[in-house]
């Protein structure tokens, strides 16, 4: 008896020590899980019991050179569902597929879905989102919101670029620059129960976004309607594929307008327009779009044909194997090795000079002096006026040049090199290639991009870009500019040529491949004044229909913007 009252005293003692010591322990864990780990959890249950909702950054403006808004922002709205905390889920349903048009199974279904937000439909108009938060439907949120807007539409379309539906640039500046315009979102943070259910007395706390910087670009909005004008004109009469236009200041590589006609509608860019609006619904509809959205001045390459001549004709002047003076004869044509390169003019220049030869466009006259130049030098010159490189523009997607390596250039290849076939450039690649011979011998960076200022106006930053000297000399370009006056004034170019402007240029007709499908592109460069060149000027114009002469039908375009731009610039 007196041995089990020992036992049982034992066996209480046991239990009553175990039971301390486990006491111990946990004050010992809740001490710490107070003390040391007490902000952990306690921002755990604050990230349960808060829910997340994006306040969208309105995003910069885009400005022009004289501050003109290429881009901005229109107040829209997102219409959100919070499943837990709906009461009335058919109303609701009911309620959104009559105010914003979207299919009943749609609705539904995001409606009835167990998850924390869930979006209805973004890019909704004030007036509708309104209506919306009138019905005071609970677990239905209406939350502001921006989306891009273009004032002008269609203007400079390839060139601004647009956002997607996240407010993110996909193309063109919008996408460049959009570290800049992007902005900071803001946040709203509501408090719910366990249920998930808001709760009403304890207010929101809100995070403001903070805007975008604006973007001031080098584009001149009423020089870049000059420019539109007269390439949707030539569309329509040349019954042409495409018209494209580039307008820059070949002193600094300023771009003034770039025109890619026909151009898209920036408020709507997902909507095919034109020749592609056959394709819309169909599989190929993505890649119609790519097409339509595609900037052939900086996306392709193309035969440039004699508008090079201006390249080839400087390298020899460099390269002294010619002079002004210097006689040539052209018979209609010219034999290199086995083959017969013809001239424009199958009957011949005949007896002509140098300068002549330019004027006239001479062919047999550039592979004359191309092949005095030679293949190696050639590619020396091609390297050394940087025509193997990228200009670097500040637009995505730009296209290299397409050239033969330096050990496959034959005879055959450096005489149709000379008067610009059998390899291909950019648009934007000649342009500046013939923008650094005609300002002294500088290489320029060709670009839109100014500066970076806050809502305020206050520039935050100013962007710069690589140069390169010695491209060619002061005498080289001082003789050049003389040369393509003398085109426009006298020779080919003539139909260029302003009463009291003294204009520069050089036409051009090349041929597509496949040459036998007989598609021509023609073209015009052209530059004023010529003494000090402020202003340049590419017209270039894709399978024309009937004429389809550079100087016919390219040159009067160049004249009709150079004939609203230069009083405009106030260049006399």
């Amino acid at each position: 008896m007196e041995w089990n009252k020992t036992y049982h005293r034992r066996k209480i003692c046991v239990i009553f020590f175990g039971v301390l010591l486990c006491a111990v322990v946990l004050l010992g864990r809740l001490v710490y899980l107070m003390l040391f780990r007490g902000d952990y959890y306690s921002g755990l249950a604050t990230d349960l019991q808060q829910r997340e909702r994006k306040i969208k950054a309105a995003r910069g403006k885009i400005l022009d050179a004289n501050g003109e808004v290429l881009a901005s922002n229109k107040s829209v709205c997102t219409i959100s569902v919070i499943h837990n905390q709906i009461k009335d889920p058919e109303a609701v349903i009911s309620m959104l597929v009559k105010e914003l048009g979207l299919p009943e199974e749609k609705v539904r279904k995001r409606v009835e879905k167990y998850s924390s937000i869930e979006k209805i439909k973004s890019n909704v108009d004030k007036e509708t989102g309104n209506r919306i938060l009138a019905y005071g439907y609970a677990g239905v949120k209406v939350d502001e919101d921006y989306k891009r807007d273009y004032p002008y539409d269609d203007l400079a379309s390839k060139v601004l670029g647009f956002t997607g539906g996240d407010n993110q640039g996909i193309i063109g500046l919008e996408a460049v620059y959009d570290s800049y315009l992007q902005g900071s979102d803001g946040m709203i943070l509501t408090t719910t129960d366990a249920r998930g259910v808001e709760v009403n007395n304890i207010g929101e706390e809100r995070v403001e976004p903070i805007a975008g910087n604006n973007l001031r670009i080098s584009m001149d909005a009423n020089i870049q309607m000059f420019a539109e004008q007269a390439a949707e004109k030539a569309y329509i009469q040349k019954e042409a594929d495409s018209v494209s236009i580039i307008v820059m200041n070949p002193q600094n590589g300023e771009l003034m307008a770039m025109v890619d006609y026909p151009e898209f509608n920036l408020n709507e860019p997902f909507v095919l327009t034109g020749e592609y609006e056959q394709y819309v619904g169909t599989e190929e509809e993505q890649d119609y779009l790519n097409q339509m959205w595609r900037n052939h001045c900086i996306n392709d390459t193309y035969e440039p044909g004699s508008t090079f001549k201006i390249i080839t004709a400087s390298a020899a002047l460099e390269e002294k194997v010619v002079s002004l003076e210097e006689s040539f004869y052209c018979p209609g044509y010219i034999v290199v090795e086995d083959r017969r390169i013809r001239c424009h003019k199958t009957t011949g220049h005949g007896a002509e000079s140098f300068v002549e030869g330019i004027e006239n466009s001479c062919n047999p006259v550039f592979i004359n002096i191309g092949l005095r130049i030679g293949a190696d030098r050639f590619y020396d010159y091609f390297e050394q006026f940087g025509l193997l490189e990228k200009t670097h523009i500040d637009l995505p997607g730009e296209a290299a040049t397409i050239m033969h390596k330096r050990e496959n250039i034959g005879l055959v290849e450096l005489a149709t090199i000379s008067f610009g076939q059998s390899f291909q450039i950019t648009p934007i690649q000649l342009a500046t290639t013939v923008s650094s011979i005609i300002n002294g011998g500088t290489r320029i960076t060709p670009h839109f991009g100014v500066q970076v200022e806050d809502t305020d106006g206050t520039v935050t930053e100013s962007f710069t870009y690589d140069t390169r000297e010695g491209v060619c000399s002061e005498e080289t370009s001082e003789t050049m500019r003389y040369l393509l006056e003398k085109v426009v004034s006298e020779g080919g170019g003539n139909k260029a040529y302003i009463e009291g402007y003294e204009i520069g240029g050089k036409t051009a007709t090349s041929q597509t491949l496949p040459r036998s499908a007989n598609r021509y592109i023609s073209s015009f460069l052209g530059f004023a004044p010529a003494d000090d060149p402020q202003v340049l000027v590419l017209v270039i114009i894709r399978n024309p229909s009937g004429v389809y002469y550079g100087g016919t039908i390219a040159a009067p375009v160049a004249k009709e913007i150079f004939e609203n731009i230069l009083p405009y610039l106030e260049l006399k």
